[in-house]
Parts: C-alpha cells; sequence; structure tokens
C-alpha cells in the first residue's frame, strides 16, 4: 500500500466510529471464544446490526487473554511491512475504541522504552529503530539523560543503546474483556458462559447450527475465536487449522504506589504497572523454557525486575500466572473465511490484544457486507494448503 494512502486509512479508521446500518443483514452469527478477539468481533458485529450469540467456555478472558502482558505495540517483532502496518491499524482502533465507549477502556499510553547492555543486541537494536522510523512509526534511540526523564524510577544497569516508542501502550487484558463484553450487551449480543462448544451440525460443508452444553445454537455464520480451541473445533468442520502454543509466566504483585507510567522492556525482565497500582512481570515473549507457575518462580521473577525497579523490593507477590500463547505455524494471524466451510469465519493470531480492535472491525465488514478486505489477504487459511 502506497505510504501516503495508508496513512489516510490509519486516520480514517482511528478516527470513525463503528457506525449501525439502518440496512445490515439480521444474520444470526455464533462468536465461540470470550477472550479479546471474540469480544471485539461480537461488538463490532453487534454494533452493525446483527443478531449475535457469545459462547464462553468458562468466563470472558479467562484463556490467552487474562494471561497476556497485553502491550499494544507495533515495534521490532513486527515484520514484514504489510503485519507491522496492520498492528499500527490496531493501535489506532484502540484509540477509537476508547472515545467511541466514552472513555470506559483504561489504556496507558505512555510508549515503551527497551534497553540493551553493551552486546550484539544493540546493534540489532539500532538497525530495527531505524527500519521502523523509516516507517514512519515514532520510535528512537534514546541517551542516558533522556532515559532517566522517561524512567525515574528505573535503574538501567549497564547500558549502550535504548530505544523510546512512544506510540506504544499497554492495558489490563481482564479489564479490556470486561469493557467490550458490556459494550456488545448493549448493543445486543448475547451472552451465555460457562458454554462449551460440543458438536457441529455440517450440512452440505455449510455449518447449520452449534451444539453446546447450554443447547442447540442456529447459526448463518460461526466465528472460531477461542485460542488453541480452535484447531479442535476447526477439524470438526473439516478444517485443519495449524496451531501451537508457548507458556508464557507473569508474576503480579498487591497495589502499589506508582512506579511506572510506561512499560520497560529491560534486560531479562519485562514490567509495566496496572491502573490499579498492580506490576506485572514476565522474562520474555518469546519460546519460554518452563511452564513453572509456582510462588517461588513469580518470587524469582520479581527479584530479577528489582534490579532494575528497586521500589518492587517491598512488593507483596500477589499470583503467578500461566497463558498458552496461540501461534499459527507460521506466526502470522489466521483470519477470515475458507472455500471448505464458506459459513465458518476464523480468527486465531498471536498479537491478539493489539489486533482486536481493527479485526473485530474488519471481520464485521467481510461477514455482513460479502467484502474481501485486502489487509487481511496474506493471513487466509488457504496459504498453509
Amino acid at each position: 500500500m502506497h505510504r501516503r494512502h495508508f496513512l489516510e486509512v490509519l486516520a480514517a479508521l482511528a478516527a470513525t466510529p463503528c457506525l449501525r446500518a439502518e440496512d445490515a443483514p439480521k444474520k444470526q452469527i455464533v462468536v465461540a471464544g470470550g477472550g479479546i478477539m471474540g469480544a471485539s468481533i461480537a461488538y463490532h458485529l453487534a454494533r452493525r446490526g446483527a443478531r449475535v450469540t457469545l459462547l464462553e467456555k468458562l468466563r470472558p478472558g479467562s484463556g490467552a487473554t487474562g494471561n497476556s502482558f497485553a502491550w499494544l505495540n507495533a515495534t521490532f517483532s513486527k515484520q514484514p511491512r504489510s503485519y507491522f502496518d496492520l498492528n499500527l491499524l490496531g493501535i489506532a482502533g484502540w484509540h477509537r475504541l476508547q472515545r467511541e465507549l466514552n472513555g470506559a477502556l483504561q489504556i496507558q499510553w505512555g510508549g515503551c522504552l527497551e534497553w540493551y547492555p553493551p552486546g550484539s543486541d544493540t546493534d540489532q537494536l539500532r538497525a530495527e529503530v531505524r527500519n521502523h522510523h523509516e516507517w514512519g512509526y515514532d520510535t528512537r534511540l534514546v541517551g542516558e539523560s533522556e532515559f532517566r526523564r522517561l524512567l525515574p524510577g528505573v535503574i538501567s544497569g549497564p547500558m549502550e543503546a535504548a530505544s523510546f516508542s512512544a506510540q506504544e501502550g499497554a492495558l489490563d487484558p481482564i479489564h479490556a474483556v470486561n469493557v467490550l463484553v458490556r459494550a456488545g450487551k448493549e448493543s445486543g449480543v448475547r451472552v451465555l458462559y460457562p458454554c462449551e462448544v460440543t458438536g457441529l451440525e455440517v450440512s452440505a460443508g455449510h455449518i447449520r447450527a452449534v451444539e453446546t452444553t447450554q443447547g442447540r445454537f442456529p447459526a448463518d455464520v460461526f466465528v472460531l475465536a477461542c485460542g488453541l480451541d480452535s484447531a479442535f473445533l476447526g477439524r470438526m468442520a473439516g478444517l485443519e487449522i495449524p496451531l501451537r502454543s508457548t507458556p508464557g509466566v507473569l508474576a503480579h504483585t498487591a497495589p502499589m504506589p506508582r512506579l511506572l507510567e510506561r512499560v520497560a522492556l529491560a534486560p531479562g525482565a519485562h514490567m509495566k504497572q496496572t491502573p490499579d497500582g498492580r506490576v506485572v512481570t514476565g522474562i520474555e515473549f518469546g519460546d519460554a523454557l518452563s511452564s513453572d507457575k509456582s510462588i517461588e518462580r513469580g518470587h524469582k521473577m520479581l527479584r530479577e525486575a528489582d534490579r532494575f525497579l528497586p521500589g518492587l523490593q517491598s512488593a507483596s507477590l500477589e499470583r503467578v500466572t500461566l497463558g498458552w500463547r496461540v501461534l499459527p505455524k507460521d506466526e502470522f494471524p489466521i483470519v477470515g473465511f475458507d472455500d471448505r466451510c464458506p459459513n465458518l469465519y476464523l480468527a486465531a493470531m498471536h498479537s491478539g490484544v493489539t489486533l482486536a480492535p481493527i479485526i473485530g472491525r474488519f471481520a464485521a465488514t467481510e461477514i455482513l457486507d460479502g467484502a474481501s478486505v485486502a489487509l487481511l489477504q496474506p493471513y487466509r487459511l488457504s496459504r498453509f494448503s
């Protein structure tokens, strides 16, 4: 996409509310999955006038969403350019939702600082900043004085390179899901939980109804947005959805005085502080080596973090959470319809928190208008065929 045209689209999507169309088709749509993605898709569909039933196996946000670090970003792993652009639209979508929902969403837009000690990582960081800067992202290298101004309570340790990405933010994923579910209900979404999908009634290659622990639900369209369970349910419809997962462990403190106004990615400790004062820290976002969520590991993670954030030395560990990240085989999203089951709409991805607003809007467009959104074309399930 031409850069100028993309920026025009970005501005329009950020500023324009998702308006209800008077002639929106009254399709009966069943959404499986009450995480951030399912809640966003259900909300955007209902705002367009669709009849939506949202089914959640346990409770909203109980899966990967609730155990996410929930960092809103389009930074350095978001490549190639088309994937970066999609994540940038996701960030803009969260700004739009804040306005659309009259400030009910609490999002911290303080940006993110990332830094490294002397070593090979510093050259890579400089190259990544240069690349994203050329793409128009508000990111830059910072020196020690600006670092101290942006993170006044943080001790960097030996630091050779640091970056600040001003467009980024963080949210409490459970809070965000609850806000979207509540807004969906106000627009007519029927929300049922605990309600587990137990089977699909398939005829002539189409899903006719969804069987659940709370009964049978006819469906003109079935939206599959239930994380790792999507692979199991997809097989019921004759689709092989190539998903894998990695564990992500987070330590959560009890509420504390304000220590952080921004996301801080220190060497070996990633930290944020939620609006209620809880500090959340994780070791990394790549393939984790352990799924240990013991109290002992939680205390070890806090000790790693308090090397950079001394205020944590008095912190009380409240809980340790383990989440299983949803990773398509090639690590890029899988979104949209597939010819093998034309009324099943799939949404499975790792960057679900960042992408939820824009995927919700694009999914509503594709489901209700019969359109094929060009920005989603690289992310169809058919690419694995």
